[in-house]
């Protein structure tokens, strides 16, 4: 019997003289498991070469690609699987490389490991199997490139060379709380391609078990737990889908009055407003209501620089309307005064249309239930929008909305003018930070520019996360935005019980920052409608009257006049959870020493 394989008396005893012979017994092994382990070596790096070979094509496919070439990989492994049946156990007490082999294999393809032993098995017996085991392992590996491919569909569609020809649109959807929001965004999701029907299959078992099966088109935007529990969208949620002309960023905004804020730092990154309406009996009502989000929603919006607003009028299927022509009218004729006041031309900057957000209908084929509506689907109706005009050769600014940690600090935010490329030095405003940008991604995409109008998260050096506030602004060092604390504005007071007099304090809601202000001078009255200024300084003023004030924030804010740049200019004052005023910046007060 070999010395090696007896137990000793006492582990103490034997170690030293154990240990010469033990030495040159493990260097026999390693010089017969040499021989054995050959074949192995291009295997174990089949996984890792394959995509870097491919990576010209992208790095989007590369786990279809490494899935390719995995044919080849199990190909090896079947050739190379006898040699080893003899000196397997020895190999496995001695080095890790049979494991690693195994281990990689699971990860490739389930059950891709164990086809390796079935075949080792099938060796042993003589049987003629291992073309059998082959076949299984060919029909396994063509239902996994079947999935994968199946799941970038999303993620592919960006990386196409004529992608950047693509105007960037950014569409809030904003509304009353339920009225079909997030459905609509996810059932838009679906339409294009962007979540497989797998995902919402999933989804719909998910929420049929919590007795909410209408909601599982929501969850493809209200993605924590919580929003699904509750069935209301908390944070912003982000998502994007492509037409034929444009690439579409979807801004799926809270309804619920406890969240307007995050509401208004949706709409300022939007060029473009979707108004979801029910059209239930009841539910119209009460979003239209004095307190009702419909009406709030709206104004925010028109404050917040968007120009152009659809008006969806969502669950036309339901039973109490039942695609009816009143209902429909109904609607709009209590919306158009409404949106006329505050600032939207119904003729050119609205356009209503039918939908149904659950069943989709109208918002990619036309419906045969509603032969009386005759213009565009919702999608092919944003498709024929017109395009946008961007400053690209104006100074960069990008309000922050949001950071995170995520190997360096990264922000989220949109590029409201100008140009970022790669490796830029930019200059984050109010704190005169000089960043640079290692990456750029654009809706998930990575680029080297950016142009105006895009969504774009970026991965920055030179600054903590911890020194960034959701409000600051990234802008290019040769001109930087303004930042002060004192500035005069002309307010429009919308909805106050009482009078305000200087001295009131609210909170200001300007491009993504938010900040508290105290009016500290009334300046004068504006006449709405020929726009004469009093000549005496108001003692206050109350709802509906338009005046000229002075308002002082508690910190360094970032800001610009509306005449030079209106979506830094542009701001709404809050107060006890309800807007109580809209206004535009007219001058920067410089501070006093």
């Amino acid at each position: 019997m070999d010395p090696r394989d007896t137990a000793p008396d006492s582990w103490e005893l034997e170690e030293d003289a154990e240990a010469p012979a033990a030495a040159a017994g493990l260097r026999n092994a390693l010089a017969a498991l040499n021989v054995n382990a050959k074949p192995f070596v291009p295997n174990v790096n089949a996984p890792v070469f394959v995509p870097s070979f491919l990576q010209s094509s992208g790095a989007v496919e590369e786990p279809a690609a490494a899935d390719g070439a995995d044919p080849v990989a199990s190909m090896e492994v079947a050739e190379t699987v006898a040699p080893v049946e003899n000196g397997g156990t020895e190999a496995d007490m001695t080095t890790e490389e049979e494991t690693w082999e195994q281990k990689e294999e699971q990860k490739e393809e389930p059950g891709g490991g164990g086809g390796g032993e079935e075949e080792e098995a099938a060796a042993a017996l003589g049987a003629g199997s291992p073309s059998e085991v082959d076949g299984q392992r060919k029909e396994e590996e063509e239902m996994m490139e079947e999935e994968e491919e199946e799941i970038p569909l999303s993620k592919v569609v960006p990386a196409q060379p004529d992608a950047p020809k693509k105007e960037h649109v950014n569409v809030v959807f904003i509304g009353h709380v339920d009225a079909g929001k997030s459905t609509i965004g996810g059932q838009i999701m679906y339409l294009t391609g962007m979540v497989e029907k797998r995902t919402l299959e999933k989804y719909e078992r998910e929420a049929k078990e919590k007795n909410r099966e209408t909601w599982y088109l929501s969850w493809a935007l209200d993605t924590n737990q919580e929003e699904r529990d509750k069935g209301k969208t908390v944070e912003v949620g982000r998502a994007y889908f492509e037409t034929e002309k444009k690439h579409f960023t979807i801004l799926d905004a809270p309804g619920h009055k406890s969240f307007v804020p995050n509401m208004i730092g949706g709409a300022s990154q939007a060029d473009l407003a979707v108004l979801v309406i029910s059209a239930r009996k009841g539910e119209f009502e009460t979003g239209f209501e004095k307190g009702g989000q419909t009406r709030e929603h709206a104004m925010l919006a028109k404050t917040a620089g968007v120009k152009h607003l659809i008006v969806l009028v969502n669950k036309m299927d339901d039973p109490t309307v039942n695609w009816s022509l009143e209902r429909y009218e109904e609607c709009k004729e209590k919306l158009v005064p409404f949106l006329k006041k505050v600032g939207f031309n119904p003729k050119k900057d609205i356009h209503f249309m039918p939908c149904s957000g659950l069943t989709g209908s109208n918002l990619k084929d036309p419906v045969v239930e509603c032969p009386w509506y005759t213009g565009l689907p919702f999608i092919s109706h944003l498709d024929s929008l017109p395009n946008f005009t961007r400053s690209m050769d104006g100074p960069v600014r990008l309000p922050i909305v949001d950071k995170y940690k995520d190997m360096g600090t990264v922000i989220l935010g949109k590029l409201e003018s100008g140009c970022i490329s790669k490796a830029q030095q930019l200059v984050m405003m109010p704190n005169r930070h000089t960043v640079e940008v290692l990456s750029l991604l654009s809706d998930d995409v990575e680029t080297d520019d950016a142009d105006p109008g895009e969504n774009l998260k970026l991965r920055l050096k030179g600054i903590e996360e911890e020194e960034i506030l959701p409000g600051f602004i990234l802008c290019n060092a040769e001109n930087l935005c303004h930042s002060g604390r004192t500035f005069d504005a002309q307010i429009v007071i919308i909805e106050h019980k009482s009078i305000i007099c200087p001295g009131y304090n609210a909170v200001l809601h300007i491009h993504t920052c938010i900040e508290e202000v105290q009016i500290t001078a009334l300046i004068c009255l504006v006449d709405k409608k020929t726009g004469e200024k009093s000549k005496t300084r108001p003692r206050f003023v109350k709802q509906d009257q338009v005046c000229i004030a002075r308002l002082r924030a508690a910190g360094t804010i970032c800001l610009e006049t509306f005449k030079d740049f209106p979506q830094m200019g542009r701001f709404t004052l809050r107060d006890e959870g309800k807007t109580i005023a809209i206004g535009k910046v007219l001058k920067l007060v410089p501070e006093k020493d």
